[in-house]
């Protein structure tokens, strides 16, 4: 297992979000966290990467911090560099390669080779997330945490993203993953775990998970 839950609550004050989560997940496997608007995924994901502590209940990690990435709503870029600079930067906290070559291979996965030398500031919302894509893709963290990575992107953008997530599971990775198509992704997913009612209301194979009430009417 790459990572578990128990009992996870999570209160802001008096306010409960969610109460007594667990879930585990193995290596390989790619889990969709699902739930309506305001259910608490986000909040999860980031108590599960280790940004936010819960009220109550445990995180265990089997790996290293150092071995886990994260894309959410903020790109983390920097405005003011260019996106082999930002690369280059990211690339060099974690011992990689820092090569120009190496940073316009990365970029390229991404449909962001022509753009390589253009501050990042300038970018549209689309190309800074995919920016933040191929820096969590550079490190090929061992677990992976998304929160609607695919938000701002294109078609070519979002096949780029359903690749590396397959590229992944392929080599082992843990995937946990907020997407904003639930029902067009659930095919790409191994595990479902669904809030529901501030606590646990699905936690399973994908194949066997049905979208019902907003999480549906999200998904479509």
């Amino acid at each position: 297992m790459l990572i578990r839950l128990a009992d996870v609550s999570k209160f802001y004050g008096s306010k409960l979000v969610f109460k007594k989560l667990s879930l585990e997940l193995p290596a390989g496997n790619v889990l969709l966290l699902v739930g309506a608007n305001g259910a608490g995924k986000s909040t999860l994901l980031r108590i599960m990467a280790g940004l936010s502590r819960p009220s109550t209940g445990e995180v265990s990690l089997d790996i290293g911090p150092e071995k886990t990435g994260y894309v959410g709503h903020q790109t983390f870029i920097y405005a003011k560099l260019s996106a082999v600079e930002n690369l280059r930067f990211w690339a060099g906290l974690h011992g990689l390669d820092t090569s120009e070559k190496a940073m316009l291979e990365a970029l390229d996965r991404v449909g962001l080779k022509k753009a390589a030398f253009e501050e990042a500031g300038s970018f549209s919302r689309g190309m800074a997330q995919r920016l933040s894509l191929a820096r969590a893709f550079m490190t090929r963290p061992d677990l992976l945490f998304l929160d609607e990575p695919g938000t701002g992107l294109d078609k070519r953008s979002t096949a780029v993203l359903h690749r590396e997530i397959e590229g992944a599971r392929e080599r082992g990775a843990g995937v946990v993953w907020i997407s904003h198509d639930v029902s067009g992704d659930l095919k790409r997913a191994d595990l479902v775990f669904a809030i529901a009612g501030k606590g646990c209301g699905y936690f399973g194979p994908a194949a066997d998970y049905v979208p019902t009430g907003a999480v549906a009417e999200e998904g479509a």
